[in-house]
């Protein structure tokens, strides 16, 4: 997997205790790496972070903060670390609209100081800094953005992503040409899902509570289309993304989009539906939506990382949704040791992907 270029690496990953941050930890552990975690405290109850007991399975643990410039720094020379995967964020649409300074400071002030203090650190060699799809400036058109269109955002957490794109770009132009410097990409994924999601505001997370409440699951905007994708998907394209940039290809050092394929994007009311049908109970309602601006449709076109980087998606929509609502049901049964369940579909998807066994990256 990935030529081996994570055993023995030292990573340092940011936002190790959030849903993607979990899954990341784990699987760079699985190929060897140490990893060294700074975020804050998991914010949900339950958390993937606190039920697989993930502070176990890493080198380090540290509760922090991206906006404390000095503790940031601290931990980074410290640890020295060959990568730097930057998943910490202010991540939710909704919650931007109630805390707009919170979600611009965090991501893009504590973007910078990730970035700043990285980029000074001598063994640090790549960067890999995770946005969003919703970075593009969305006219709800029906294909996909491509990676050389304009950033924008009509919510604040969208647009707060949409100047990280701006402002890593300008960083990279500004500091990271010469010969040695730091490689960094930047990485835009779609509606990523999968199990150990407890997020307020979240389509899978929000129809698992009412199912196991026994109350009829509410939507807000039933013929929203979004692109489903397996937490998995995105996390190997990061991972083959780390590859290239600690292998010192400077070509990769850019914007890419890790989405699903065109049949893997969905309306919301479909995945809601697939969700009870999988988990064998539960009632799809819809709820009067609110006056809080949400889009209507939006998708990546991923043509450049499959010629690019050799990487495509693996997983159908279905499927996708089907290993995330297996995660949930096993989970709340009580009787299955959930770390050794989530590393088995860790296997189970390097098993299948696609892209690993006719890469054009060697």
């Amino acid at each position: 997997m990935f030529n081996n270029i994570y055993q023995g690496k030292k990573v340092f990953l940011t936002g190790h205790t959030g849903f993607k941050g979990s899954w990341l930890a784990l699987w760079l552990s699985s190929l060897g790496a140490k990893v060294c975690g700074y975020s804050l405290s998991p914010n949900t109850n339950p958390s993937m972070f606190d039920e697989l007991k993930i502070k176990d399975k890493i080198e380090k643990s540290v509760i922090g903060d991206i906006l404390d410039y000095d503790k940031l720094k601290k931990e980074i020379n410290e640890f020295e670390p060959d990568i730097v995967f930057h998943l910490a964020a202010q991540p939710l649409v909704r919650l931007s609209y109630k805390e707009p300074i919170l979600t611009y400071k965090t991501n893009v002030i504590g973007t910078l100081n990730v970035l700043e203090i990285s980029s000074k650190c001598k063994n640090t060699k790549a960067f890999i800094n995770v946005t969003t799809d919703k970075c593009y400036e969305n006219k709800e058109i029906e294909r996909g953005y491509r990676e050389d269109e304009p950033m924008g955002g009509y919510d604040m957490y969208s647009s707060s992503k949409g100047c990280v794109e701006i402002m890593s770009s300008s960083f990279r132009r500004s500091f990271l040409q010469e010969n040695n410097s730091m490689l960094m990409a930047t990485a835009r994924a779609g509606n990523v899902i999968g199990g150990g999601d407890w997020a307020q505001d979240r389509l899978i997370p929000d129809c698992i509570r009412y199912i196991n409440a026994g109350e009829k699951i509410e939507i807000r905007n039933p013929v929203a289309v979004r692109p489903w994708q397996l937490v998995l998907e995105p996390l190997s394209g990061y991972l083959l993304l780390g590859q290239m940039l600690l292998e010192g290809k400077r070509q990769y050092a850019d914007g890419f989009n890790f989405g699903p394929n065109e049949d893997s994007v969905l309306k919301v009311a479909d995945v809601a539906k697939k969700v009870c049908e999988f988990y064998e109970k539960g009632e799809v309602v819809v709820h009067k939506k609110d006056e809080l601006h949400e889009a209507n449709l939006l998708m990546l076109n991923i043509e450049k990382a499959e010629k690019t980087l050799g990487w495509i998606p693996t997983y159908t929509a279905n499927e996708a949704i089907k290993e995330t609502v297996d995660w949930y049901i096993n989970f709340y049964s009580k009787n299955v040791d959930m770390l050794d369940f989530t590393m088995k579909q860790i296997r189970k998807y390097e098993e299948n992907i696609k892209w690993n066994k006719n890469c054009v990256i060697k």
